[in-house]
């Protein structure tokens, strides 16, 4: 039967790949694949463009509808610039504690799926469960719509989705949704001194993120109180701001980051109209003065929110297998969630470890945690079977 060791033996090979998202995750993905070849049990990729990322999906059980999906992302968050007091990508044992890169986010719940492949296989299942291992999921959910679309299409209908992002091993029937955009104001280089010669990239993108601000004071402001979200409204942020070359230059260039998070049903281009149409004035106001000069943007990424499904069979099936009783509970961080749902399917949240952990240095999930997700796949198990 599955058991910590196992799992923490699977945990510790996954860790050693460096698949931040700017790296390939397909060494991962290779591995999964060898052992699923051990096992007998049916894999496919699903790639991006070029080939350098691929998603895998892969079936334990029979063809069927009404299995289980367990989804989770092989990517992970740099380590660049954080005071690790250990090696990253080397899983340590310290006070209950099981450090690394990955541990919490999330690659301690892909460990817990691989254990559990044999047992599955061993119980002769009536029903399938299904893995839906994505790529680029912490820059914007990349990689999953492509493989919820061959689910979809390929795929006898799934009865739910597990996504195993951290959450103490609890169900979590909700979140918002986040939208990122990049920004580029473009102006015209001049002696400082000579302004009559040149456009401030800067100085055209302060009002810019001056009417951010005002919208995210405004967002917060206007949130519904019974909203069960912490914080409880959208709220915007500029990430990154970059641009100029010396305090006596006007600045050709400037562009910054920011996104947004809204509960559903809100869609962020209805929250940011207002700011799309004073893009639009402010670049036709810099052409005016400079040709090459203007404004322009694009939306990197737009994750779904994740509505509540009350009643919902996978909230149920989530609860029954992770004996949680407690209340409904929703977060303010983004996931695959919303996209899963999109696609028609019953979808929750729940797998091991804190968000609080998530991200950080000396990223952990609790040996505590592991073992209630151990629980959790011994009775999907008996579940396929019966």
């Amino acid at each position: 039967m599955t058991d910590l060791a196992t799992t923490r033996g699977i945990l510790e090979t996954l860790i050693g790949f460096d698949t931040t998202s700017r790296n390939s995750n397909l060494a991962l993905v290779e591995w999964v694949e060898a052992y699923l070849d051990r096992h007998g049990a049916a894999h496919r990729r699903v790639a991006n463009a070029d080939g350098t990322k691929s998603n895998l999906l892969a079936t334990i059980g029979p063809n069927v509808e009404g299995g289980a999906v367990l989804s989770g992302h092989t990517d992970v968050v740099p380590v660049d610039g954080q005071p690790w007091s250990s090696d990253p990508w080397t899983v340590v044992e310290k006070d209950g504690r099981l450090y690394g890169r990955g541990t919490c986010d999330m690659k301690g719940f892909l460990a817990l799926a691989l254990a559990a492949v044999p047992d599955v296989i061993a119980a002769r299942p009536q029903r399938p469960v299904h893995l839906a291992f994505s790529y680029d999921e912490e820059i914007g959910c990349l990689g999953a719509p492509a493989m919820i679309e061959v689910i979809g299409r390929e795929l006898p209908k799934p009865a739910f989705v597990v996504v195993g992002e951290p959450t103490d091993m609890q169900a979590v029937g909700g979140h918002k949704g986040i939208a990122t955009f990049h920004v580029t104001v473009t102006g015209r280089e001049a002696h400082s001194s000579q302004t009559q010669q040149g456009v401030s990239a800067v100085s055209a993108a302060v009002k810019l993120m001056a009417y951010l601000v005002d919208l995210a004071e405004r967002l917060e402001r206007d949130a519904d109180p019974a909203s069960p979200f912490t914080p409880k409204g959208a709220t915007l942020t500029i990430g990154m701001v970059n641009g100029g070359t010396a305090h006596n230059i006007l600045a050709r260039e400037c562009t910054f980051v920011f996104d947004l998070r809204v509960p559903p049903p809100l869609e962020p281009h209805k929250v940011l109209a207002g700011f799309f149409d004073l893009a639009k004035a402010a670049d036709a106001a810099l052409k005016a003065r400079a040709p090459e000069a203007g404004v322009a943007w694009h939306m990197h990424s737009n994750v779904p929110g994740f509505a509540p499904e009350p009643g919902g069979a996978a909230e149920a099936f989530a609860r029954r297998l992770a004996g949680d009783n407690g209340p409904p509970r929703v977060v303010s961080f983004a996931t695959e969630a919303g996209q899963f749902q999109r696609g028609g399917l019953s979808t929750i949240l729940c797998g091991p470890g804190s968000i609080l952990q998530a991200h950080q240095p000396d990223e952990y999930v609790e040996i505590s945690q592991m073992e209630r997700g151990v629980d959790f796949m011994r009775r999907l198990t008996e579940w396929a079977a019966s």
